[in-house]
């Protein structure tokens, strides 16, 4: 009978994902991995396979909370507007942070492994699309609710905004931009 596993699956991947997200694929070591995650270097090939096994588990693990995270910013009573807003702010707020340098591992991952890494790439393509998805869906609420011009493209609309959203994490990512950020918000708003 084998021993049984020492550590919980679940809660490794949430750590690993952690280290890919701070570091990035290429600067995170195997040995990085198993001081996050407290296990060693053997449990971790046996119950992951590799290092970048591990990592496609934590891209979808973060594929999985980020449409959650975004259906929840974007539901609601008020406004479609105030909630995009809010939901831009918001985004806005937490790339600046000091504590959260670390941007969004979706754009991270498109950034350094979209090229090379068709796996990778295909997982970062979902989230996109989803996050487009998301967007268009509140946009044609706002149309129906009489708040968004019914006759504007509302996939173009949502295509502006998940490609606003992506410049905005890469942009962040290069240091203190904060008042370029927020206009930028203010000005994606009036053009909606």
């Amino acid at each position: 009978m084998g021993r049984p596993k020492q550590f919980d699956p679940d809660v490794a991947v949430d750590r690993a994902m952690g280290v890919f997200w701070r570091k990035g694929y290429a600067a995170t070591t195997p040995q990085d991995l198993v001081d996050e995650i407290g296990i060693g270097k053997g449990s971790l090939y046996h119950a992951f396979g590799s290092k970048r096994g591990l990592f496609e588990l934590a891209l979808r693990r973060y594929r999985d909370n980020h449409e959650l995270v975004m259906a929840e910013l974007l539901h609601g009573r008020e406004p479609v507007r105030v909630r995009l807003r809010a939901a831009l702010e918001r985004l806005v707020r937490r790339a600046l942070a000091p504590s959260d340098q670390r941007g969004c591992l979706a754009v991270n991952t498109a950034t350094e492994l979209a090229g090379r890494d068709a796996e990778a790439a295909a997982v970062v393509r979902q989230i996109f699309i989803r996050t487009e998805d998301v967007f268009r869906a509140v946009i044609e609420e706002g149309q129906r609710r009489g708040e968004i011009a019914p006759d504007r493209d509302a996939s173009a609309l949502a295509g502006l905004l998940l490609h606003t959203v992506v410049g905005l994490q890469v942009v962040a990512r290069t240091g203190d931009a904060s008042h370029g950020l927020h206009g930028t918000v203010d000005a994606l708003m009036e053009a909606l």
